[in-house]
């Protein structure tokens, strides 16, 4: 037998709880019920190594992407250098302080733009295939 009780809660919690049940598929007193019980128990060992597994799984997952993302980061860069390299060939003496100086301001020109792209929300990586 259930006994019905009344509390208010704050209206985010309220949000919260309603968008938790729906994620997970089960009725908003389920979820009160079960947060009740897991912060009334007292906490025994094997919950919170479980807790603590699966966070660490998740690092573990995102660790991985992270490296993957930078090798192919990595990998894109080197074959652009590698085609540029080939596709540009060397100045000649009589060019190469004017081709300096129009280097330095063409590299300040891509420092500020990288800035501004930083600065803003959408970024390449962000987009998926």
């Amino acid at each position: 037998m259930k006994l019905k009780r009344t509390f208010r809660l704050p209206p985010d919690v309220i949000d919260q709880l309603a968008e938790f049940a729906i994620r997970r598929r089960v009725g908003q007193p389920d979820v009160v019920e079960a947060a009740l019980r897991s912060f009334m128990s007292p906490d025994n060992p094997e919950q919170l190594e479980a807790a603590l597994s699966r966070r660490l799984d998740r690092i573990d997952r995102r660790l991985g992407q992270l490296d993957q993302q930078t090798e192919i980061t990595t990998e894109a860069l080197a074959l652009f250098v590698r085609f540029w390299l080939t596709a540009n060939p060397p100045l000649p003496d009589s060019g190469l302080a004017a081709a300096q100086a129009q280097g330095k301001e063409r590299y300040e020109g891509f420092v500020e733009a990288l800035a501004r792209r930083l600065e803003g929300r959408a970024r390449l990586g962000d987009f998926r295939l």
